[in-house]
């Protein structure tokens, strides 16, 4: 069935960030080249990728997913995550990821908003299924063995890819702003929120005019979750690039470099607490015996031009979430400490206040993003339109996080607009203490919160996980960061974990943290009489 061609020249065609339309493209044009690597050393070609994706999708649409149908994906990535991603979308049916934590009631959550019928999921989840209410659901897809027995119908995966019949014709063209995927929220502070994302959307995010420095030659690396931005959405715009992609099931500090180097990895996405873990390691000798020649480090830290120089890679930074779509890139290596870059060609930012008033120059303010292509970023949150006016409310979208900006229009994270610290009238950034805390060579990791404070307002806490095989004391690194911070910044509470509360995409769990408070093993510098003058102890 034909469509009426959009002629926007915002807008690509199909074949440039439709899933369907460039794995069939890309089949044709270059069947050879090699798309996916995976620890186990199996490969895909685009021929290869191709045939597997038809025919798990023509197996799901014998199972009754058609096109517009929400499809649920409850797994860890790999392999079979990537093939379900693709085929529902080669249906042009939604593709559906939840996060491989949830259980009770967050899961009951998204498996209710999600409306879908069909669930794929890893065999150690679906006993977690029988927990919560599943009246939506009728079937359940495992990989492996599934580890318990619930009433609704099971099939093991394997049934899916062993079947080989063609998926039938679309109804109609899968069109660039047809809804892609429900992506959830991280869900650190409440029910997880649905974000509605077209094929434009997740193309815009990391294409090729946004990530201009990232082409169909690199290939890059996969360490991030399926159901996360950084993971999928890599996925996602390689395939768009006619590029290839390595698949590492977890990140792991000992093999990250020995995989980067078994499959010619040159392009990596890094959080910055994995840069933490790969600079914490002796020195090698093999230190640059490798390909990888680029990495995004979010959040952009010293660590990163630690990276830049040990490892000989270009670092570069973002700013971005589920929702937008980078609107925030840096250049190779920036020499500023702290920035996320400036903004990119297509994208408005706006920095305001409460009222959504803008802020001065060099103020701190809410970030608000626009784009200048349709359907460039998310469409709204799924069945939550209280949500979705309030994050687009005066037609921006509302980031939540807090900016400043300097006079060569380089932006500088400061705070989540939750996170902030206030204490005795000092607004206190805790990215800034917690990027001067993980200076310290024993730190692994660390989450700094405000704690309500007797003289009002708060007091600073941080909670800090330390690297094995090292010693870490309070308050020894209590004076060091007393030489670093201004008097203000330096925490009077300090508690020593041994790891911090994390989401399966690695964001720390504040919340949490700062639910407990003030805990009986949380060391406090003013119990112990150590008092701050201005500029020392």
């Amino acid at each position: 069935m034909t469509a009426t061609r959009c002629t926007d020249p915002r807008v690509p065609p199909r074949e440039a960030c439709v899933v369907r339309e460039l794995i069939d493209r890309w089949a044709t044009v270059q069947p050879e080249q090699i798309y996916a690597i995976f620890e186990d050393g199996s490969q895909w070609s685009y021929a290869e990728l191709r045939h597997q994706v038809t025919g798990v999708a023509a197996a799901l649409h014998a199972r009754g997913i058609r096109q517009g149908d929400h499809v649920a994906v409850w797994l860890f990535g790999g392999a079979e995550g990537i093939l379900s991603f693709f085929a529902i979308n080669y249906l042009g049916a939604v593709f559906v990821p939840f996060n491989t934590a949830y259980k009770g009631r967050l899961l009951a959550h998204v498996l209710a908003n999600s409306d879908a019928r069909l669930l794929i999921a890893h065999g150690d989840l679906v006993e977690r299924l029988e927990e919560v209410d599943t009246a939506l659901l009728e079937k359940v897809v495992h990989t492996g063995e599934a580890a318990a027995t619930i009433s609704l119908p099971c099939e093991p995966f394997a049934n899916l890819a062993a079947e080989v019949a063609q998926p039938p014709e679309l109804e109609r063209p899968i069109e660039p702003w047809d809804t892609q995927s429900i992506i959830y929220t991280s869900g650190t502070t409440g029910p997880s929120k649905g974000v509605l994302s077209s094929y434009l959307h997740l193309y815009t995010n990391a294409g090729p005019e946004t990530w201009h420095f990232i082409s169909g030659d690199d290939r890059f690396l996969i360490n991030m979750p399926l159901f996360h931005i950084g993971g999928m959405g890599i996925i996602f715009v390689m395939l768009a690039r006619g590029g290839s992609i390595s698949v590492m099931q977890n990140f792991s500090t000992d093999r990250f470099w020995p995989f980067v180097r078994e499959t010619d990895t040159s392009a990596a996405f890094l959080l910055g607490v994995m840069a933490t873990f790969l600079l914490k390691q002796p020195p090698s000798a093999g230190d640059r015996d490798h390909k990888l020649r680029r990495a995004f480090m979010v959040p952009f830290t010293e660590a990163a031009l630690d990276m830049h120089e040990r490892f000989g890679i270009d670092v570069y930074t973002i700013f971005n979430m589920t929702e937008i779509s980078s609107p925030i890139v840096s250049e190779p290596n920036p020499s500023r400490r702290g920035t996320c870059g400036k903004v990119r060609a297509g994208v408005e930012v706006r920095l305001v206040d409460e009222h959504d008033c803008e802020v001065p120059l060099g103020e701190v303010g809410e970030m608000l993003v626009r784009t200048d292509r349709p359907w460039g970023m998310n469409h709204g949150y799924y069945k939550n339109p209280e949500a979705t006016a309030e994050a687009w409310r005066n037609g921006w979208f509302h980031t939540g996080d807090c900016f400043r900006m300097d006079e060569e229009g380089f932006f500088y994270f400061v705070d989540r607009r939750k996170d902030a610290i206030r204490r005795r009238g000092e607004n206190i950034s805790s990215f800034e203490v917690e990027a001067e805390v993980v200076s310290y060579p024993a730190v692994r990791e660390a989450a700094a919160y405000g704690v309500p404070s007797e003289m009002g307002e708060d007091d600073v806490m941080v909670a800090v996980a330390k690297v094995d095989n090292m010693e870490l004391d309070a308050e020894t690194l209590l004076h060091f960061l007393a030489e670093k911070m201004p008097y203000f910044m330096v925490p009077r509470y300090i508690r020593l974990l041994p790891e911090l509360p994390k989401t399966p995409s690695a964001k720390v769990q504040k919340h949490l943290l700062r639910a407990e408070g003030i805990t009986s093993d949380t060391w406090d510098r003013e119990a112990h009489g150590i008092s701050l003058r201005r500029d020392k102890l």
